[in-house]
């Protein structure tokens, strides 16, 4: 061993001696349990922070507010955390920009200057100057008000766009005079999971739920219905179009008109996964709504149509999903031919330009290839290498398309596409403090505990040695059908630069492999997600990479979930757990807005003794053990999360600082205006990140940035 290797290892035992102190004067809040007993299928089962679910209740925003002074009491004293903002600030300050789309007579486009909250939308003639069209970073002084979704009339005259105060689900709708930028009428509101889409210049179609008699952040939302608003009227005169009555409860629907104009296609589903769907002529006064699929078990969804021609994109007997074209005429699926065929990869389509693209994930990398109006193959799009591609899309009549390109240690690069003659040039390429030369991604195939191979991408700094004692994120999520693919993170780069591990592994839950994939991550196979997670710390240690004592687990939402399982599961194998959004509460996740819809995935405790038992069994909330001694651990929430309400993170955490036996601190963190990420402002989202890896490093042993890191903060 050589001498400046002994000083790191000496510096390191110094440091994590110092940790320990820090957590053994820990003073945890006193959480009261109040116990609440419940029998389920002739098993009972005790719930002590059953009142931390009252977020109206006063009791429980002074937890909140006790917690949060424990934890930013610990944080503050952690050397490494204000050095971390501070890099992250430097790093994160570039400009950025989205592909441009063309509505009416002007080409928009969302820019960030660097460091501003929300990004702005901006938009321009041919050969005129640039024009701020709508800026959210004016909604509120602090930034917590979103843009979250917006949908231009068919002529560009009009604009709705929706927003979100505080990070909730709920939004508001607000109608623009796209010209002159005035607002047109009064704002609508209490719109939840909607998209917004125009019928010509008359009006729009949106979805939405009743609004809760109780808490609107945790009350049970599960009767999904389409309206439609016509415009200079109302809300209290919108028409329902869709939904509504108890023989079609439906917890999600949604509605996209064709392009032309003329039709409205429908789909209504009771999960998150498979939906049924219908078709209504909107060219025709008092059509009727016609049948299209009435398959719960598959999912269907409209991709474009050509007059009377509808492209429709199905799993329905093709788990990797296929193309499939009808007559709108006689929609139904007896009547479907296939436009473009299922293969062994999953297929993810787009229309732009008067062409198809067929976009495929072949073991997590995107490959492209472009049809023609007759579904004849023209080739595969060649692209700037192995990662992600997404975007080739638009209207009929661009013959100029956008992708973006990205992978891990890529920021993304957009390129502009001419259909016609197949070429691509670059047409927009970040200015940022990353060089992307200096960092490598390896994918790797692991054996899980049942013998499946499962694919996972290291990415570091060229040069780290395999020594057991790089700090690493494992990163996971797997469930909903949800593909995780490579992309870049200004976080994700900040970890990396001094010396950092991000491995992400793509577990079974999820939809890199279709539909199989998924199936083989829900209900009673859950297990096999988290046995898949477990397969590719022990593989990181095995391999050394690296070890318990500088393994991190981080996932968010479902991912939340997982790290609450594999956490209390095999607590010895990590130093760092960083659960965050999480489903923690197996037994009651559908008791709140709508986490009913989530069953697919999961089952409830309500189903069946097998079903409860099995999520009684991996459940973390109720699985946290006495004496046991679990690893470092950061919860982070948001106190307007309305999607997985934050009582999940608030019990937990509870749980955890009563029984946690060792040393490793358990803290959570919850963000006041805050909700389950999306539209979180970048000020918010530097100091969680400075937080959350601050609370890494130190815990790992880390008391400093790397020199050629942190000199790069000093200029």
């Amino acid at each position: 061993m050589n001498k400046h290797n002994f000083i790191l290892i000496y510096i390191s035992f110094i440091i994590l001696t110092s940790c320990n102190k820090e957590t053994k004067e820990l003073n945890y809040p006193k959480t009261k349990k109040i116990p609440i007993k419940e029998n389920y299928f002739g098993t009972e089962v005790v719930d002590n922070y059953r009142w931390l679910e009252d977020d109206n209740s006063e009791e429980t925003k002074k937890w909140v507010t006790n917690q949060n002074e424990i934890t930013f009491s610990y944080l503050d004293k952690i050397p490494i955390r204000g050095q971390l903002k501070n890099r992250l600030e430097q790093l994160w300050n570039y400009e950025k920009e989205t592909s441009p789309f063309k509505e009416g007579d002007y080409i928009y486009y969302y820019k960030n200057n660097g460091l501003q909250n929300q990004y702005v939308l901006y938009r321009k003639k041919k050969d005129t100057d640039e024009e701020l069209f709508l800026d959210p970073n004016t909604f509120a002084k602090d930034g917590t008000t979103s843009l979250s979704g917006l949908s231009f009339s068919e002529n560009g005259n009009f604009l709705a766009y929706s927003i979100s105060e505080g990070g909730s689900d709920w939004r508001k709708v607000i109608v623009l005079n796209a010209i002159n930028k005035k607002i047109i009428e009064d704002t609508l509101v209490d719109i939840k999971f909607s998209g917004i889409q125009w019928k010509s210049e008359e009006g729009f179609y949106y979805s939405s739920y009743d609004k809760p008699v109780g808490s609107e952040l945790s009350e049970i939302t599960d009767q999904h219905k389409l309206y439609y608003h016509k415009l200079g009227t109302s809300q209290s005169d919108d028409k329902l179009v869709y939904g509504g009555t108890p023989e079609e409860k439906h917890r999600y629907v949604g509605a996209r008109v064709t392009e032309d104009g003329k039709y409205l296609f429908i789909t209504a589903s009771r999960t998150t996964s498979g939906n049924i769907s219908f078709l209504k002529d909107i060219s025709v006064s008092n059509s009727s709504i016609v049948n299209v699929d009435s398959d719960y078990t598959t999912d269907s969804y409209l991709l474009g149509s050509k007059e009377d021609k509808l492209f429709i994109v199905t799993n329905s007997n093709a788990p990797n999903q296929k193309v499939v074209s009808v007559n709108a005429k006689y929609p139904n699926e007896k009547n479907w031919k296939d436009f473009i065929s299922e293969t062994e990869n999953v297929l993810y389509p787009s229309t732009g330009g008067g062409y198809f693209f067929a976009r495929y994930i072949v073991d997590v990398i995107t490959k492209v290839i472009q049809y023609d109006p007759d579904g004849n193959k023209l080739g595969e799009i060649e692209l700037p290498g192995p990662g992600t591609a997404y975007g080739f899309n638009g209207k009929k009549d661009d013959h100029i398309l956008y992708y973006t390109f990205t992978n891990y240690h890529s920021p993304g690069v957009i390129y502009s596409y001419n259909t016609r003659t197949k070429t691509s040039k670059q047409y927009w390429k970040p200015k940022i403090d990353f060089d992307p030369d200096d960092f490598v991604s390896e994918q790797i195939f692991y054996t899980s505990d049942d013998g499946i191979k499962i694919p996972m991408i290291i990415t570091h700094k060229k040069g780290v040695k395999y020594n057991g004692k790089n700090p690493t994120i494992l990163y996971g999520y797997g469930g909903f059908n949800i593909s995780i693919t490579p992309s870049f993170s200004i976080a994700n780069a900040i970890w990396m630069e001094q010396g950092g591990v991000y491995a992400v592994p793509n577990l079974r839950g999820g939809g890199e492999y279709g539909k199989t994939w998924h199936k083989a991550g829900t209900k009673l196979q859950k297990q096999n997600v988290f046995d898949d997670f477990i397969a590719a710390a022990e593989y990181l240690i095995e391999n050394n990479i690296s070890s318990p004592e500088f393994l991190a687990i981080r996932g968010g939402s479902n991912g939340g979930l997982l790290v609450g399982a594999t956490m209390t599961q095999r607590p010895e194998l990590f130093k760092v757990a960083l659960p965050a959004v999480g489903v923690l509460d197996m037994l009651r996740y559908h008791k709140f807005t709508a986490g009913a819809g989530w069953a697919y995935d999961y089952g409830t405790s309500e189903d069946s003794k097998e079903m409860f038992e099995y999520l009684k069994n991996y459940s973390p909330f109720h699985n946290v053990k006495e004496g046991t001694s679990y690893p470092a651990t950061l919860i982070t929430t948001g106190d307007h999360d309305d999607r997985v309400v934050p009582a999940h993170s608030f019990k937990f955490a509870s749980e955890l600082q009563d029984k946690q036996s060792g040393n490793n601190p358990i803290l959570i963190r919850v963000e006041t205006k805050a909700g389950h990420g999306a539209g979180t402002p970048v000020s918010k989202r530097i100091e969680q990140l400075s937080d959350i890896y601050g609370f890494t490093l130190f815990n790992m042993g880390f008391k400093i940035l790397p020199e050629e890191v942190y000199s790069k903060i000093k200029g």
